[in-house]
Order: structure tokens, then C-alpha cells, then sequence
């Protein structure tokens, strides 16, 4: 299967927010608002527009990335800028063939050429440790309060020892607050083809590691 990696431009819009709601679809909860966050993201001014990507085969767009601004507090207050990606999306039928390794390899040597060298994201460990990805909690990297290292926090040094051993506080993006709207987000989802919310096994698969630390 031969395919390229560009840009997303505005045209892309509607097939992104399709791909990542089918991508998404009942994976986290009972339906899905990451569609909506795509859809607000481009708005808010975190977004970094040179990091988000389309991957296409034959025309089609079968998977993208996206990025927003994070930081890194140290323990004298001051703050690095870093990345967060996410979402990260391959169409279902093409899922299993390391298309999304693609999608993070290539964004990763573009923000490299941005000047960043840090990414931090919230995700499925099992996703993410053969991407170079590495539990918070090894590099010091802390969430809400300082020794809290959830196990879904994942840390990925664009160049290695950038962080250099210090203590940090990880500070997101504001951009997925958005979700927290459920009206609107039902609302937005009424403008697409109506699929059945159903409860999944991956559903409590992403409980158990997103409410859960590290602790040694």
C-alpha cells in the first residue's frame, strides 16, 4: 500500500472529524467526543497547525495526528514548552499495519526541526513503550501534585536527557476542557450519521489506567 504523510489543510476538515469519531467510536466510553475536540482544537491557541498531519492512501485519508502546546514546571517555578499529540487516528481496516508509527515518526522529526524536544501524553502504555515512550515517574515528571505519577502519564524525550534528572510538574493544554461541554458535544455529534453507544471491555481496560499511579 503505497502512502503519503502531508499537511492537514481546511478541506480535510470534515473527513478528520468522520475518521476520528469512527476511530474512536465507543473505544474510552459509550460513544465519543474526540471529534468534537478535533473540531475545537484548530480554534484554541495551543494548536500547533505545523504538527498536524493527514496520512492518505489513493486519495483517501486513513489516518492523522494532532498537536498542542503542554509545559514542564521545575521546582523553582520556571516552564518549558513541550508537545502533547493526540488524537492519534488510523481507519479501523487499516489498523495492525504500524501506520500510526509512521504518522509519530514523522511528526517527531518535524518538531524536532520546530525546536521541541519533549512530548508528554495521557494513553495506554501498551500503545506507546515501543515508540520510545517511558512512564512519567522515570523521568521525574509529576500531575496535580508533586510525587503523583498516574501510569497512563507518558514521556517521550525527543532528545534524549533533555529533561536532565529534575523534578517536574506536567501542565496540559486547556483545549480538551471543551469535552467537558456534554450538550455541545452531543450537539456536534447529531451532525453525523447516528451509531449505537455500547459499552466495550476496552472501556474499563482505560479506567483502570487512567485512574491509576505508580507508586514505586
Amino acid at each position: 500500500m503505497k502512502t503519503i504523510i502531508r499537511n492537514e489543510t481546511p478541506a480535510d476538515y470534515r473527513a478528520v472529524e468522520e475518521l476520528t469519531r469512527e476511530s474512536f467510536w465507543n473505544v474510552y466510553k459509550p460513544g465519543a467526543d474526540e471529534h468534537y475536540y478535533v473540531h475545537m482544537m484548530r480554534s484554541h491557541p495551543d494548536f500547533i497547525p505545523e504538527l498536524a498531519f493527514v496520512l492518505e492512501s489513493d486519495g483517501e485519508i486513513i489516518g492523522n495526528i494532532m498537536y498542542t502546546k503542554a509545559w514542564l514546571e521545575d521546582e523553582n517555578g520556571e516552564r518549558k514548552e513541550i508537545l502533547s499529540f493526540g488524537p492519534l487516528c488510523v481507519k479501523p481496516e487499516y489498523q495492525r499495519q504500524k501506520l500510526g508509527k509512521l504518522l509519530i515518526e514523522h511528526s517527531f522529526d518535524v518538531a524536532r526541526k520546530l525546536g521541541y524536544d519533549v512530548n508528554i501524553n495521557f494513553g495506554n502504555p501498551g500503545n506507546y513503550v515501543s515508540r520510545g515512550f517511558v512512564s512519567c515517574k522515570k523521568k521525574h515528571v509529576s500531575f496535580v501534585v508533586p510525587g503523583n505519577f498516574p501510569t497512563a502519564l507518558l514521556v517521550c524525550e525527543l532528545v534524549p536527557g533533555v529533561l536532565g534528572g529534575k523534578k517536574w510538574m506536567y501542565i496540559p493544554s486547556t483545549a480538551a476542557d471543551c469535552c467537558e461541554d456534554t450538550a455541545a458535544v452531543e450537539a456536534f455529534d447529531a451532525a453525523f450519521p447516528p451509531k449505537e453507544k455500547a459499552w466495550m471491555p476496552s472501556q474499563e481496560e482505560f479506567y483502570i489506567y487512567s485512574h491509576s499511579s505508580v507508586v514505586r
